[in-house]
């Protein structure tokens, strides 16, 4: 992606436009990567939907609401802030004072509980109460309006409400345009967050710190994750500036003053990378990302080569190797005597599109096979990073397929892995024989063993598959106790993706 971005603008172009985002698809990742770059993707319709992805709900209240001297505004029905409510008791269940959490955190979100009467004669009035109400009762540094398909749909100009309140409201007002209805992509979802951020909250530099790391945190990863990566970097005396869960509206004003934006995830990470770059010459890399022992090197290596800590990084790998490295052996020796004779267990796993990146060469490390993955959605922008993975890891299946159960129960029961990794989001294929766990604990998981970044993550990652070809009593109580969602019809179909015919 080369084009500017344009921050003149209100808000960004949505991943389809951006980037020829799509997704469908079924096929050999060598022939995803030849058809986008060759730019014969395109949008297809399926024939049956079960559920998809808001950008709004699913993917932007959860993190926005975290940001801790700000409050969120979401300018639409009640319903549209409901997922807040779930992650709010996830996210409780990270102990106070754990590795930065802050001991006063509280999470504040408004909603202007759009309804008919609002729809017909529009609620610029209700939206400018809220405001008022946020800087009144919390005395926030900021304050984001989330729009939603309601209010995108009667055109409500949340700008010009934004540019008449702004001289009187002491706190920073962004405005997200991320109204459900903009994409089919939830990963348009992060840039129109990005977008707002780098508008109205990074700052110009003021000095440069040559020690900071700016690191988009991204909670399907965990807390623990952070803990691990925050651990790294000091031991070399580097700092992480993470964002946007949890962090403080100094840490976004100071992004323009890091020495590098570093990825855990690079589909999450992009907007923002680019941005910096074009706005404040902040440099930045999208691979690899800090999962398994090889990447975790090449990742700290990349940081050093931007912060001058070649020297230190080179001891930090030796001497975390000589810790972890031994235990990923034995990983790899008890998958290997699990495995039939000269082969490898195969998992199956449900990724997004950051994540095929990083999990399927992890699962090479980790000596077992992924001869398939499912992926939410794709799009051009990992084009270059998708030529580096394969060359690590040979070509395999990708199923592109944003929430659809009956997609992943299909290629679950026909391709038989030895173990499914599903996303909690994705649908489950829960009546099987062999292993079955979860790529990520809905994002607030503290405990030690749901770690995956680093080394101490590789370890933790690799326990954790292997624990599911040990106990299978989940799969084997589901087993027996739910009856087959789906008919043999549709298993016996030769494609999991059950598209609308030409025409019809």
């Amino acid at each position: 992606m080369s084009e500017k971005i344009d921050l003149s603008t209100n808000t960004c172009p949505n991943r389809e436009q951006r980037a020829n985002g799509v997704n469908i698809f079924y096929g050999k990742a060598t022939e995803l990567v030849a058809d986008a770059r060759a730019g014969k993707l395109k949008h297809q319709e399926r024939a049956f939907q079960q559920t998809s992805g808001c950008i709004l709900n699913f993917y932007l209240t959860v993190r926005v609401m975290t940001i801790r001297d700000a409050v969120m505004i979401v300018h639409a029905p009640v319903g549209c802030s409901s997922s807040a409510l779930g992650y709010r008791e996830l996210f409780k269940g990270i102990r106070k004072g754990l590795g930065g959490m802050p001991e006063d955190f509280e999470f504040h979100w408004l909603t202007t509980n759009l309804n008919e009467r609002d729809v017909v004669y529009g609620a610029a009035d209700k939206l400018k109460a809220a405001i008022h109400e946020a800087q009144d009762r919390y005395n926030p540094k900021a304050i984001f309006i989330m729009s939603s398909c309601t209010s995108g749909i009667i055109g409500e100009d949340i700008d010009g409400v934004v540019a008449d309140i702004q001289p009187d409201i002491s706190a920073t007002i962004v405005p997200v345009h991320c109204e459900g209805t903009k994409s089919r992509l939830v990963q348009t979802g992060y840039d129109v967050f990005w977008h707002a951020v780098l508008k109205y909250l990074v700052k110009p530099p003021k000095k440069k710190q040559p020690d900071l790391v700016n690191i988009a945190s991204m909670l399907s990863y965990t807390w623990q994750d952070r803990m691990e990566i925050t651990r790294l970097l000091g031991k070399v005396g580097l700092r992480v500036n993470f964002i946007p869960e949890f962090a403080t509206v100094e840490q976004f004003e100071q992004l323009s003053e890091a020495a590098v934006t570093a990825p855990m995830c690079p589909s999450y990470t992009d907007y923002l990378s680019r941005g910096l770059e074009q706005e404040h010459g902040v440099p930045f890399f999208l691979y690899p990302s800090p999962i398994g022992i090889a990447h975790t090197d090449e990742w700290l290596r990349t940081i050093a080569k931007y912060t001058g800590k070649e020297k230190e990084v080179e001891a930090l790998i030796a001497e975390e190797h000589a810790t972890w490295v031994p235990q990923l052996e034995n990983i790899q020796g008890e998958f290997q005597s699990l495995a039939p004779e000269g082969d490898k267990l195969d998992v199956l796993g449900s990724l997004g599109q950051g994540r095929l990146l990083t999990q399927t060469p992890f699962f090479n490390e980790l000596g077992v096979k992924a001869t398939a993955a499912i992926v939410q959605d794709f799009d051009n922008l990992v084009l270059d990073e998708m030529d580096k993975m394969i060359e690590e890891t040979g070509d395999f299946d990708v199923l592109i397929n944003t929430f659809q159960a009956a997609e992943v129960a299909h290629i679950a029961k026909n391709r038989a892995p030895d173990i499914v990794l599903s996303c909690p989001f994705q649908g489950s294929a829960y009546k099987r024989d062999k292993g079955m766990t979860r790529i990520h604990a809905l994002r607030g998981d503290a405990r030690e063993w749901s770690t995956q970044a680093g080394y101490k993550g590789a370890v933790a990652a690799g326990n954790f598959l292997l624990q599911s070809t040990k106990n299978k009593s989940f799969q084997q109580t589901m087993k027996a106790n739910t009856e087959e969602t789906y008919t043999d019809w549709w298993f016996k179909r030769p494609n999991p993706v059950y598209l609308k015919e030409e025409g019809a």
